[in-house]
């Protein structure tokens, strides 16, 4: 049977630690929070490698390093109120329940949300609130947002979802690059009505399926 408990501590001081990841608080929620019990039967032996694993229909849980430093850049609050997209089986959200008031994990994959659902249940986490919708309108009714994660990568960051941001929210996620060149994680500020992003890291996160930008016109 594989130590779960051994290789979580080897993943904080092998993969988080030693790439900035450094919050206190985040990497005792990492520490807490048993990551296997979020992946399908089968794959929970590589829980904690240093890679993205695959979920089905072309979603994934994302690489550790990455979506920590994701969250860590979100400089989460006890008082915050949450949205995470794309939730997959609930790894994400139950990470920034940890460290906010309420998360809605916002999930367009019925089976992938009811995984969740259940694990959320029987790890007694309350803080999370489920909701089966499409990903690129986030949760307009649930909002503003104090912190977004988007919880893989897109080629551009629907303006619905931007528009969800509370003033001085925070967004994170990973902006993919053109094919062959490395996606970049981005954190996004909303002051006023605008919403600027600057450059966190480089990220080779899997593209999220169904966040493909608007069509240009061309003559």
């Amino acid at each position: 049977m594989a130590d779960f408990a051994l290789a979580r501590r080897n993943m904080i001081d092998g993969q988080l630690r030693p790439n900035r990841v450094t919050n206190a608080q985040l990497l005792a929620a990492v520490s807490d929070l048993p990551r296997e019990r979020f992946l399908p039967e089968g794959l929970q032996s590589i829980a904690y490698a240093d890679d993205d694993v695959p979920l089905g229909g072309g979603r994934y849980l994302m690489e550790p390093m990455v979506l920590a430093r994701l969250i860590q850049a979100l400089q989460a609050q006890p008082g915050d109120h949450a949205l995470v997209v794309a939730s997959g089986r609930g790894y994400g959200a139950a990470l920034l329940s940890k460290l906010v008031k309420s998360v809605v994990a916002m999930e367009s994959d019925a089976s992938l949300a009811a995984a969740a659902e259940r694990t959320v249940k029987e790890l007694a986490l309350s803080r999370i609130r489920q909701v089966v919708a499409p990903l690129e309108g986030g949760d307009g009714a649930g909002g503003p947002f104090d912190a977004i994660l988007i919880e893989g990568a897109v080629r551009q960051v629907p303006q619905a979802i931007l528009g969800q941001l509370a003033a001085g929210g925070r967004l994170t996620t990973v902006v993919a690059g053109p094919a062959g060149v490395s996606g970049v994680a981005q954190l996004f500020v909303k002051e006023g009505d605008v919403a600027s992003a600057r450059p966190l890291f480089d990220a080779n996160t899997p593209l999220l399926p169904g966040f493909a930008p608007p069509p240009r016109f061309t003559f």
